[in-house]
């Protein structure tokens, strides 16, 4: 089985969460990882979970401007013109019948109103995906970094699990 991850990152910490969920993955599946500007059109067919996270900008998934704001802020990292939204956007579900499971960074605050990776998750439903499970969420200390003490050990555990529901016997919407 394969599965396939796809970040977005400007300060590297999305980065780091995405290649140690990949890590945790590998105890299960033979796993790709990738830039979303180096990410394929589409899906493809021989993957079976997609993995796919993205920093939270403005309560949500980063757009062209909240990416050339970081870039003025210094992030050294990504792209301006892609990101997970529209990479995500130009997906076709019906192309693809593996799952889709969706995580973030955030900085840690008291009763965040937005997610990236729960905006994620809604497009990728609405679009017709199967979901893998609920988004994920991993803490930054500040805009820019570092990661919450702890957090790549978590997102190492998270993609064990991933991997571990991957592997089971699903019942999978015929498309």
């Amino acid at each position: 089985m394969r599965a396939l991850v796809v970040y977005e990152s400007l300060w590297g910490n999305t980065e780091q969460v995405a290649r140690s969920i990949a890590s945790g993955l590998r105890q299960h599946l033979d796993v790709s990882v990738l830039d979303v500007a180096e990410a394929p059109a589409d899906i493809p067919d021989d993957v079976d979970l997609t993995v796919v996270g993205g920093p939270t900008h403005a309560f949500g998934l980063s757009r062209p401007q909240t990416r050339q704001s970081a870039f003025t802020q210094g992030a050294t990292q990504g792209n301006q013109a892609i990101g997970v939204r529209e990479w995500l956007g130009g997906l076709h579900a019906d192309a693809h019948s593996g799952q889709i499971a969706t995580f973030d960074t955030v900085e840690k605050v008291r009763r965040l109103p937005g997610s990236a990776a729960k905006k994620a998750a809604r497009l990728v439903h609405r679009e017709g995906f199967e979901s893998a499970t609920e988004p994920e969420s991993f803490y930054v200390s500040d805009t820019s970094g570092p990661l919450v003490e702890g957090e790549l050990d978590r997102a190492l555990d998270w993609g064990v699990q991933l991997g571990r529901v991957a592997v089971q016997p699903i019942s999978r919407t015929s498309r």
